[in-house]
């Protein structure tokens, strides 16, 4: 795997799944992210919005143990997070159900508005949550929006995220979905 790929993989556990920064994914990360993305949203633990997030982030967590946590540990380490993205990218067709669950609730989380699209006020929003800066976020959009030309709808959001996870191309757009223009 070139060592691109691997920091951008490394880039998304340690900034999406990591949570609590222990080092490994575990379960707790997943409560962690529900509590803080509802908390972000405004959304009371009654809210069916707060109850969707838990349900999705739970089955994801499932699922995400069950391919990669090989030594059966209830955590899933950097070396096995790889491994199952390296396998990933084999046969990208064969996309397993967390995967799909966890793109399409990342969709739906940036697309706060529900219009369809992800737009740049959407895009930075949310990931300035994570710390990245306005600035780069413009960028990151730019760039896998090829300057504003191409609308971010859910299939072609899908096409970016599963190059994000395969392509070894330092410039395919799909590298910028997560925010992030550089990976080191």
């Amino acid at each position: 795997m070139a060592d691109f790929r691997k920091a951008k993989l490394l880039y998304v556990f340690n900034v999406f799944f990591d949570v609590n920064k222990s080092g490994t994914i575990e379960k707790k990360d997943f409560e962690l992210a529900i509590e803080n993305i509802c908390r972000t949203r405004g959304w009371a633990d009654t809210d069916p919005k707060s109850t969707q997030t838990k349900d999705v982030l739970l089955r994801v967590w499932e699922g995400l143990r069950a391919k990669a946590d090989t030594d059966k540990d209830q955590q899933v380490s950097q070396d096995e997070w790889i491994r199952m993205w390296d396998d990933f990218k084999k046969n990208p067709e064969s996309v397993l159900e967390w995967q799909n669950l966890y793109k399409d609730f990342i969709f739906d989380h940036v697309d706060s508005s529900g219009d369809g699209t992800i737009d740049l006020e959407e895009f930075t929003t949310v990931f300035t949550g994570y710390g990245l800066s306005a600035e780069e976020c413009g960028q990151a959009y730019d760039k896998f929006t090829s300057n504003k030309t191409v609308e971010v709808d859910r299939p072609v959001f899908a096409k970016l995220w599963q190059e994000f996870f395969t392509s070894e191309d330092p410039n395919a757009p799909g590298n910028f979905i997560f925010g992030k223009t550089t990976f080191q």
